[in-house]
């Protein structure tokens, strides 16, 4: 079946409407799998493959990298060229390059194939959403993608345990998660195709930004690869030259993004003191999400002695509370406003990771790692669905879209940098991984770094953030119970993710 079943579009509780559902939640969830099993896997990997600590830094960065840089590329492909044909060729892309992950005899050929998994995640990622938006009926909108979310918080939630018992499996076990997605991958293809109406944007207009994505994805590679490659090499001449070249090409993106009719990221966003407030305080949350959460999984299993199952169990109380409490934190914001959630819940976030300097050799996870892990958690679903709903009210009603892809963007390159610098900052060699002392040593610091992060995040907010932002502003406490837990998209590395779901539940519910 390849048409609406009712005018307008899709009823979701038809059997056309719950196949093109199960589409979007398979695709999506395939890379969000993906994601939040590969850090689990990082200790295995650098065993198996003989990886430093730097080549897992790439293992991460090369599929945010090029992720990030095409993200709102592959949005407009989609709108210009149609999502299905899109969303599925991102899937199949994903799938021969997980293949290719899986085969990998060498870390330097695994980073390459996950810069590709990066590429087919820009295809597929914003199509996901999208395909929601366009082929359902308009009264249907808002509970697809909050079905959506929800399903996908399953993934989110299991991912990290199932890693653990695939990697757990043998010493190339870790093989497995990636050769996990190609059946998923054939799922999905085959549902698109017969299920999933085609759709495009008929209006869209004006050329592709190739020069902005251009600009983007080497300028943003360059520097992250200097970043991450000048303290191990004590910054030859090459690695600034390199670095600076990054600095420039960003700086030819704002310009082409400033000068451009049709801009894939429209500076002028930025002249709201609100929608910037709010953005600087997502690239300082994520970024301390991002580091900590990098190393947390090597620390458990290479220090505290964890099983991969163990390591990938610790997180899950972070799910719990965020898909408990998410909703009940966006309808306080409405309520009282967003400042002072946005306030206390990174600075609670913080003490919850400084209170991991308390995971060493020998750890118990109910003494050492639940408490942070708690406190961090409450901390943070106090912050997402406000800090979510902030962001969309900043933005005129035209442009949310654009908005949440530009906070998605930010949120991803906080962790980009996060993992390329963290572990120079906090003393860790690319030799950390065969000691342990030293390794747990760099661990506490890097936490107590992130937690600094945090809660400069929270006086960020509270020095910036206006409670007024809110008024007259679509119901953020219903559409965060839609969207604004970890089950948005695939994590950076990090538990949670930027706000793209809530931005599609709002313009459903507004339309």
């Amino acid at each position: 079946m390849t048409a609406p079943d009712a005018p307008g579009g899709l009823v979701l509780k038809s059997a056309a409407g719950r196949w093109a559902l199960l589409a979007t939640v398979l695709g999506s969830g395939m890379a969000a799998l993906d994601a939040t099993v590969v850090n689990v896997a990082l200790p295995r990997i650098g065993a198996d493959l003989d990886a430093g600590l730097t080549s897992l830094q790439w293992t991460l960065n090369g599929y945010t990298l090029t992720l990030s840089g095409l993200l709102l590329l592959g949005g407009s492909l989609g709108d210009r060229l149609g999502r299905r044909r899109i969303f599925s060729l991102g899937v199949l892309w994903f799938a021969i390059a997980s293949a290719g992950c899986a085969a990998a005899p060498n870390v330097q050929l695994l980073i390459g194939m996950r810069a590709l998994q990066g590429v087919a995640a820009a295809l597929l990622m914003p199509g996901s959403l999208a395909i929601l938006e366009a082929v359902f009926r308009r009264e249907d909108r808002a509970a697809a993608v909050g079905a959506w979310s929800g399903l996908g918080g399953i993934a989110t939630a299991i991912g990290p345990v199932v890693g653990g018992l695939l990697v757990g499996m043998a010493p190339w076990g870790w093989r497995l998660v990636f050769l996990l997605n190609l059946p998923l991958a054939a799922v999905v293809m085959a549902v698109a195709a017969k299920w999933v109406p085609e759709t495009r944007d008929e209006q869209a207009g004006g050329r592709l930004d190739l020069p902005g994505a251009g600009f983007a994805a080497v300028g943003l590679g360059a520097l992250i690869y200097a970043l991450t490659e000048g303290p191990v090499r004590r910054w030859p001449a090459s690695l600034v030259v390199t670095g600076a070249a990054g600095v420039l090409l960003l700086v030819a993106f704002a310009v082409n993004e400033h000068r451009r009719p049709d801009p894939m990221m429209p500076l002028s966003l930025f002249r709201s003191r609100q929608f910037s407030a709010a953005n600087l305080v997502t690239f300082l949350v994520y970024a301390a999400l991002s580091g900590a959460f990098f190393l947390l999984p090597v620390q458990l299993q290479l220090v505290s002695g964890f099983t991969p199952v163990a390591a990938g169990s610790s997180l899950l109380p972070v799910t719990v509370v965020m898909l408990l409490l998410s909703a009940r934190m966006g309808r306080l914001a409405q309520r009282i406003g967003p400042r002072w959630p946005m306030t206390f819940g990174p600075v609670l976030a913080g003490i919850g990771l400084a209170m991991l300097v308390r995971v060493g050799a020998g750890s118990g996870y109910l003494t050492a790692v639940l408490p942070a892990v708690l406190v961090f958690a409450l901390g943070l679903t106090a912050t997402v669905a406000p800090l979510t709903a902030t962001v969309l009210a900043a933005a005129p009603e035209r442009q949310v879209g654009v908005a949440s892809a530009v906070n998605n963007a930010v949120a991803r390159t906080a962790g980009l940098l996060a993992v390329a610098v963290l572990p120079a900052l906090a003393g860790l060699t690319p030799a950390a991984l065969d000691h342990p002392a030293a390794l747990s040593a760099g661990f506490h610091h890097a936490v107590l770094i992130t937690a600094a992060l945090c809660i400069a995040g929270g006086l960020l907010a509270g020095a910036t953030i206006s409670d007024r932002v809110l008024a007259g502003a679509d119901d953020p406490g219903a559409v965060a119970s839609a969207g604004s837990h970890p089950a948005a998209e695939p994590p950076p590395p990090s538990p949670v993710e930027p706000v793209d779901p809530v931005e599609r539940a709002r313009r459903a519910k507004a339309e």
